[in-house]
């Protein structure tokens, strides 16, 4: 059966006092849009709505660079979830599988947790996904008899019994896609808020003679997002998952709470990842390599046996072959570096190929910016780059070339030769002294001036 997916994403979350909408504060390195959408895309649905209000522009942009088949509906007036679920449905009108709802700032529900509801789905018109909660609050109650949900109560339309259940309402729902909407059609908003709920369609479901049910999920995945401390925990939830799993996956994590990951690393096994190290969104790190301590990695390719760091810098756009070395301090953007090449230390290498088996000394840098455009290197194989050389790009270095250090670069170096481009040496004799003697009399009258 086709399914559709519902995600809720216009409120503004007042809590989380930002100008930014609430769905795009990040976890991860990915906003809560994004790990709702995630979550959803395993059950492979056919339609995904986005209903957007505060900051509708923004979270459609988000929304399309993360996917751009989503569609998207505007709720312009914040009158309760039902209310927001209904604007979806001129664009599911004649989607004959389920419909889930789902929420934008509820990052954490999980691919098994989804699929359960799924399966529920066959023996029962609605479903509903609960926990048992460890502190109930302000969430509204699931009111069970067996199998059987008989409805759901808003905390604030609850009497004292009815907040003495533990069983929770996570919002999360999934129907058929025209009982949804035509159950939605019914809810009226007279309650406590003036809203119209959602959780209101179970009661009205029982009413008609359709059944509902709940599903039980743990309540850590349910972790709403309503303000800076909660998305501080949601953060937290999320590293203690993904450095847990890179364990159990075979990778050496030499001290994990130090270990930043994004929503999307890879990493293969046997590779080693020592303290402090952080992984920004489009990292793949093949088995084998070293990731070592204080270094940063952001939209990049390590292969297999290379290591990385100290205190190195991969951005966007690097890739490194098998067995590479890229040392403390140096850091990659938009670089290719071939099998078994070598950037030990102290430089920059932007906008660049860099041949096999080369080695760059220390405090060489790849001049690839004019102040308008950028510009490439190209470096060949077995090539030494002296210590301190400016490669000034455009420029191509030949396979078996060198550079003496201190050179700047602006031509092409044939295959085999050795590159000099920097100044005669002059000595001036005694210079020095007379220098210092200038120098030290000129501190010693400005010293006296300031007594």
């Amino acid at each position: 059966m086709s399914t559709a997916l519902v995600i809720l994403a216009a409120g503004q979350g007042t809590r989380m006092n930002s100008d930014l909408p609430k769905v795009l504060h990040e976890v991860a390195g990915a906003p809560l849009i994004v790990h709702a959408m995630k979550a959803g895309a395993a059950l492979e649905p056919d339609r995904t709505v986005i209903v957007a209000g505060h900051g509708a522009e923004d979270v459609k942009k988000a929304a399309l660079a993360h996917d751009d088949s989503v569609e998207i509906a505007i709720q312009s007036e914040q009158k309760g979830t039902a209310h927001a679920v209904a604007q979806a449905a001129p664009l599911l009108a004649g989607h004959t599988g389920d419909t889930i709802v789902l929420y934008g700032d509820t990052p954490f529900i999980s691919t098994e947790t989804l699929e359960r509801m799924a399966k529920a789905r066959a023996r029962h018109d609605v479903v509903v996904l609960g926990f048992n909660a460890a502190d109930p609050a302000r969430y509204g109650r699931l009111v069970m008899n067996g199998e059987s949900l008989e409805r759901i109560v808003e905390f604030k339309d609850a009497d004292e019994a009815i907040r003495a259940i533990t069983l929770c309402n996570s919002g999360v729902i999934a129907a058929q896609t025209a009982t949804l909407f035509k159950l939605i059609d019914a809810v009226g908003n007279d309650n406590a808020s003036g809203e119209y709920y959602l959780t209101d369609i179970v009661g009205l479901a029982q009413a008609q003679g359709l059944s509902a049910t709940a599903i039980l999920c743990d309540e850590a995945e349910t972790l709403g997002i309503n303000s800076r401390s909660e998305l501080a925990l949601a953060e937290a939830a999320f590293q203690a998952r993904a450095r847990a799993a890179a364990l159990e996956d075979g990778v050496t994590l030499i001290a994990p709470d130090t270990v930043h990951f994004a929503h999307d690393t890879v990493i293969g096994r046997d590779t080693l990842i020592e303290q402090n190290v952080v992984f920004r969104p489009g990292v793949t790190i093949e088995s084998g390599a070293r990731i070592r301590a204080f270094s940063h990695l952001e939209g990049c390719h390590v292969s297999r046996g290379a290591v990385v760091g100290p205190y190195a810098r991969l951005r966007p756009g690097a890739e490194l072959a098998e067995d590479t070395r890229i040392g403390n301090f140096v850091e990659i953007k938009n670089a290719i570096i071939d099998e078994g090449a070598k950037v030990n230390h102290l430089s920059y290498i932007g906008d660049a190929h860099l041949g096999a088996a080369s080695n760059v000394g220390a405090g060489t840098i790849t001049c690839n910016y004019d102040g308008v455009m950028k510009h490439h290197t190209e470096i060949g194989r077995n090539v030494f780059i002296g210590s301190n050389t400016m490669l000034v790009a455009p420029v191509t270095i030949g396979d078996d070339a060198m550079t003496g250090s201190g050179s700047v670069i602006t031509r092409d170096v044939p295959e085999g030769a050795l590159a000099l481009a920097r100044s005669a040496q002059v000595d001036k004799p005694g210079m020095a002294r007379k220098m210092f003697e200038i120098l030290k009399a000129k501190k010693a009258k400005r010293d006296k001036g300031a007594e």
